[in-house]
């Protein structure tokens, strides 16, 4: 009988802050710049430099904290990670291993079992522990002069770390919690969480047991995941190697491993390190934070409306489906943006069409990410009312989006600048429809003879002679007037 294997997944996710300053000091964590550029001689090692703590970065952290459910340690503080490598100017890194600012947390993803109700059942991933800890620098590998040059513009940048507890099971699992903690730092404004930047980074740590056993397997970590396509598929692929290995009686090594997406596979890069290889100890240019109770509370008062209660909150308040709050509420920067165009008196079941609509056909053709939406909630609502209170017609109305979604510039403006407004001039209109019952006598007597679709032609004509600045309803219901007549 084949025996049966149990995955064991824990994850280690590096997030990159939102702070304008690195963590140590005053240089700039803007993404992009030129190589070398964002450095000084504290972020680069330079003897004799003293680190500052960036005291946003406690309060990212402690936000984070909060938000997944954590115990916040009352007093904290820094120790030195030493470690030999060309993109760590100091030969250490600042990180914290003996009393990180947060532990024992959780938060709770939803699995493909459902109860009674037909709802998910939820499962909870413990959060061993979130740590503060400084970014290294950038390896740039140049495959044409075969050589290796290194960037230190990231070296600095503030990090905080997520340590999961092995509490997942599968990649699903593993997707589900990484969407999870990544919407709750979107949220929070914490980190835009990108993983094609970098901003947001997995280490999968995986073993696999036979189904019912109690230990553990000898576990591997996988880097090198900036997808969460390349996630789901290092997972699926290490668990099968881990699979064979122990079926062809051999045994799993402890290492980390180097994922290539391209190739769809892994290579070993280096034994797995235990704390004790890097011989921390207590940095000795930080002093302790202490985090005070009112500190806490003021990180607290402070913390939004997160997606899951805006969910229910959305059900509750707006008459729309449950398919288009989700979709919403998936972007922090989408939901304020429908958030404040109902606040300026938009109809919701409105701003949902525009945004389920157009707004994601222009993300997806564009590439963008929802994040990156840089619509103005008043322009947007003045273009929704315009459409409404037919101003404008819709094909107008489509195109004058498209302008405001790459300039947003003002529609009102715009369409009367262009003269696009809808045509009210019902002398002027019923003239034109005159025009074109005569030029199409065709197509008057098929639609006379109870061709239907034959008026369809005949309101495009009429359109087109009004440069689309009639409104279609209004042509439809003239032709069909004049039509009745003999």
């Amino acid at each position: 009988m084949a025996k049966e294997y149990e995955t064991v997944i824990g994850l280690e996710v590096h997030v990159e802050l939102a702070t304008k300053t690195k963590i140590f000091c005053g240089c700039s964590t803007a993404f992009g710049g030129a190589s070398n550029t964002h450095t000084c001689p504290v972020c680069t090692g330079m003897p004799g430099s003293l680190p500052v703590l960036n005291r946003q970065v406690v309060e990212y952290a402690l936000a984070v904290g909060l938000a997944l459910n954590c115990d916040i340690t009352r007093t904290c503080k820094f120790d030195r990670k030493n470690y030999f490598y060309p993109d760590n100017p100091q030969n250490y890194q600042i990180s914290q291993l003996y009393l990180p600012i947060c532990r024992n947390g959780y938060v709770e993803i939803e699995t493909e079992e459902t109860d009674e109700k037909g709802a998910p059942v939820l499962k909870k991933v413990g959060i061993h522990e979130i740590h503060m800890e400084e970014d290294a620098g950038k390896l740039i590998h140049d495959e044409w002069e075969d050589c290796s040059l290194v960037d230190y513009n990231r070296s600095g940048v503030p990090l905080i770390e997520i340590v999961s507890e092995p509490d997942m099971r599968s990649a699903r699992e593993v997707i589900q919690y990484l969407e999870k903690l990544r919407m709750i730092i979107q949220y929070l404004g914490a980190s835009d969480c990108k993983l094609q930047e970098g901003s947001m980074r997995a280490d999968v740590n995986l073993s696999v047991r036979e189904v019912g056993a109690k230990e553990y397997g000898v576990r591997t970590e996988m880097k090198n995941l900036n997808s969460f396509r390349a996630i789901s598929h290092a997972i699926e692929g290490e668990r099968a190697r881990q699979i064979d290995l122990l079926e062809s009686g051999e045994k799993v090594l402890q290492e980390t491993r180097r994922w290539d997406d391209n190739k769809e596979t892994s290579y070993p890069m280096r034994s797995k390190e235990d704390a004790q290889d890097y011989r921390y100890f207590p940095d000795p240019d930080l002093a302790p934070v202490h985090i005070s109770e009112e500190w806490i509370q003021a990180v607290r008062d402070r913390q939004p409306e997160l997606r899951d209660e805006k969910r229910r909150r959305y059900a509750a308040e707006y008459d729309i489906p449950a398919y288009d709050i989700d979709i919403i509420t998936g972007s922090k920067r989408m939901a304020d943006l429908f958030e404040a165009a109902v606040a300026m008196g938009t109809p919701p079941k409105k701003v949902s069409n525009w945004l389920m609509g157009e707004t994601l056909r222009l993300l997806k053709e564009r590439n963008m990410d929802p994040e990156d939406l840089r619509i103005s909630p008043e322009h947007f609502s003045k273009l929704i009312e315009l459409n409404e209170k037919k101003a404008i017609t819709n094909t107008v109305a489509k195109e004058v989006f498209e302008i405001l979604f790459d300039s947003d510039i003002d529609p009102e403006e715009y369409v009367k600048e262009k003269g696009l407004m809808t045509v009210n001039d019902e002398g002027a209109l019923r003239k034109t429809v005159e025009e074109v019952i005569a030029a199409n006598p065709q197509s008057v007597a098929d639609y006379r003879a109870g061709k239907e679709k034959a008026i369809g032609f005949l309101v495009g004509q009429t359109m087109k002679a009004m440069k689309g600045k009639a409104d279609p309803a209004g042509v439809n219901a003239l032709l069909k007037e004049l039509l009745a007549k003999e």
